[in-house]
């Protein structure tokens, strides 16, 4: 087994590896979330002056009618219309159907799966 500054290095390797494991794992499980109960609704893509990023605006199909107004992906071009899928209990919460996200929370599961697995490396390695 290594020495103290190996079994530091591990620990920070493991315990980041772990939270963004739980982090790709918790947003995998959110776009399944809102592909399955999410309510299925046309948004005008708005950007505005300065802005990074454009709104999504849409009316929710509830008894309310609420007119909504959330960021979406960067790369949407203005005045487009898109679908999206909002969640009935958060209209805020939102999955803009091809912009999912999955590639970067599979990204996350892979990464944090590396970093334990290499904290479990640098534990084995004599020292």
């Amino acid at each position: 087994m290594g020495g103290p500054g190996a079994i530091v290095t591990a620990a920070f390797l493991g315990i980041g590896g772990f939270a963004a494991y739980l982090s790709g794992v918790s947003g995998l499980g959110e776009v399944r979330r809102l592909r399955r109960d999410g309510r299925r609704v046309r948004a005008l893509v708005r950007t505005r002056p300065g802005s990074t990023r454009p709104l999504l605006q849409f009316t929710t199909e509830d008894e309310r009618e609420q007119v909504m107004e959330v960021f979406g992906p960067s790369g949407l071009q203005d005045g487009t219309d898109i679908w999206l899928r909002y969640d009935p209990a958060d209209p805020r919460e939102v999955l803009v159907e091809e912009h999912e996200g999955r590639r970067r929370e599979r990204f996350f599961v892979v990464l944090g799966v590396t970093a334990v697995l290499a904290a479990l490396v640098v534990l084995t390695i004599p020292g």
